[in-house]
């Protein structure tokens, strides 16, 4: 196999300035290099020696397994395709010896199918063979550079104290387990630098859950930049991302950098990804693969960036792919892990959570200190609860907001202090899509039970909102007795909500409702 690994002295000098590692940084970066082919592997390994690393090179996949399992490497370039030992299987030894290890695979058959199996495993990026030296210097860069933050910010995603208050703010934003799933898997992907896609309706929390992972991960002590690519058009839009020289356009009286180059060491969210242009995407690609940025009306690298890439859109990014608005090769590269954030129609448990905590913030934000803070009355939790929330978390914290700037001091807030439109979903609404848009790896059984249960849920929702949270209504309108309507909702844990928020008063000449289901008739 042919390789192209000549090293241009002016370009590695520009590189390395731009990346501003030093070299007694590069000889603590233990780095190992695995290749059957003996004439790459000693090429890379002598480029990066001259470079200043700590280099071990060795042409065995077993040869390598002995050496994960005798030190801890803090970066791993290894070849795909290898008889034997083959690199997904050094790729998971190595994090299993050190979960912070770096891996880089290098491979002659780049396909989108075996390269997104290697970052889904947890591999950090790719380098597609024959890559030339200075693609080789730019991606070692920047891996060191991201080992150089992870050693600043790991003793502090150690301190138990910090680590604590991060639980709690997420209990304060949801217990339910529809939220509890997103949590977890946000925990999981967040010490890594796989690439997230985070999909959900507008206002359900897309970018709460991307905050999330950039506090959780090691980049955490750098920038958390988000861009919305809907909100600019095109000319400002790239202007914004990659930055602009002096003279490229009117108005341009100066050198400016872009938010890619802010959000340098830290992350950056691409909120309503699909909106941006093709032109724009294929830009952003080349930043994605090599983290070169050249800035508006330049001709020249500008800038080398180490940044961690958060997609997020409202909408369907599998159709816009197929509707040729969206790069397949953008969309596979973002895509390593996805997440879909559900909607709070479909986790009503937490509403009376949310709304306290939003009430305690926004009371401490525009109130002065010591005034003593309303409460919610439990009529009032029973009408947030019954609200169907198109908006979602974002309009329940429009809502609460307003209450906290217009209530008095010490007041009980009513029903009647809630700023809520009238505006209840048909069950029609539901989309089936949205029911297995969740649906990762299950057998045909469980995914039965799972879309069964989000329908139920949802169902429910609807419901009991048509019906006030009246139960005897909410039963008449459903067609099935009390009991099949307490046994529904104690299935989906929606009666464990404080202060009985599905309960209201009961109607003229109704016998007034329990949270204790019908008995059975004595046998």
């Amino acid at each position: 196999m042919s390789t192209s690994l000549a090293s241009n002295g002016a370009d590695a000098r520009s590189v390395n300035a731009m990346l501003s590692i030093g070299s007694e940084a590069k000889a603590q970066i233990r780095t190992l290099v695995v290749d059957d082919e003996h004439t790459l592997r000693e090429t890379c390994a002598s480029l990066l020696g001259g470079e200043g690393y700590d280099v071990t090179a060795c042409g065995r996949g077993q040869e390598a397994l002995d050496l994960l399992k005798r030190r801890p490497f803090d970066i791993a370039l290894v070849d795909l395709y290898m008889s034997q030992v083959d690199g997904l299987t050094l790729l998971r030894a190595a994090l299993a010896t050190n979960p912070e290890t770096i891996v880089i695979v290098m491979t002659g058959n780049p396909s989108v199918e075996s390269s997104i199996e290697a970052l889904r495993q947890g591999a950090w990026d790719y380098l597609p063979k024959p890559f030339s030296a200075q693609h080789l210097q730019i991606t070692m860069g920047r891996a060191a550079h991201t080992v150089l933050v992870g050693q600043e910010t790991r003793s502090q995603r150690e301190d138990p104290e910090r680590t604590q208050e991060a639980s709690d703010e997420t209990k304060q934003l949801g217990t339910s387990a529809a939220f509890r799933r997103v949590i977890e898997l946000a925990r999981r992907v967040a010490p890594t630098d796989a690439s997230v896609f985070i999909t959900g309706e507008s206002g359900a929390g897309k970018e709460l859950i991307a905050q999330f992972i950039h506090q959780h991960s090691r980049r955490s002590s750098r920038p958390f930049v988000a861009v919305n690519c809907a909100a600019l058009p095109e000319p400002l839009l790239e202007s914004e991302m990659f930055g602009h020289r002096k003279g490229a356009f009117t108005g341009a009286v100066r050198d400016k950098p872009g938010l890619l180059e802010t959000a340098n060491g830290g992350t950056l969210l691409l909120d309503e990804l699909v909106e941006m242009s093709k032109p724009i995407q294929a830009k952003l690609l080349r930043v994605i693969q090599d983290g070169v940025v050249r800035r508006v009306g330049s001709e020249t690298t500008d800038a080398v960036v180490n940044v961690r890439f958060i997609a997020a859109t409202n909408g369907d990014p599998e159709a816009a792919v197929k509707a040729g608005t969206m790069r397949q090769d953008l969309y596979y590269r973002l895509r390593v892990v996805p997440i879909h954030v559900p909607s709070l129609r479909e986790r009503p448990e937490d509403i009376p959570l949310l709304a306290e905590y939003f009430l305690s913030t926004y009371w401490m934000r525009h109130r002065t200190k010591g005034e003593t803070s309303p409460t919610l009355s439990d009529s009032a939790i029973r009408t947030l609860c019954s609200h169907p929330w198109q908006g979602n978390v974002r309009e329940l914290q429009n809502v609460i907001e307003h209450v906290a700037v217009l209530t008095e001091p010490g007041a009980v807030i009513r029903p009647d202090d809630l700023p809520l439109t009238a505006e209840t979903p048909s069950p029609a609404s539901t989309n089936p899509a949205s029911l297995i848009s969740t649906l990762h790896d299950e057998s045909y059984h469980g995914a039965r039970e799972q879309v069964i249960a989000q329908f139920e849920l949802q169902y429910l929702t609807w419901l009991l909102g048509r019906a006030g949270g009246n139960l005897s209504k909410a039963a008449r309108i459903a067609g099935v007795d009390r009991t099949t309507l307490y046994r529904l909702m104690e299935r989906h844990g929606l009666q464990r909500s404080p202060n009985a928020a599905w309960l209201v008063e009961r109607e003229p000449g109704e016998e007034t409702e329990t949270t204790t289901p019908e008995p059975k008739p004595a046998a």
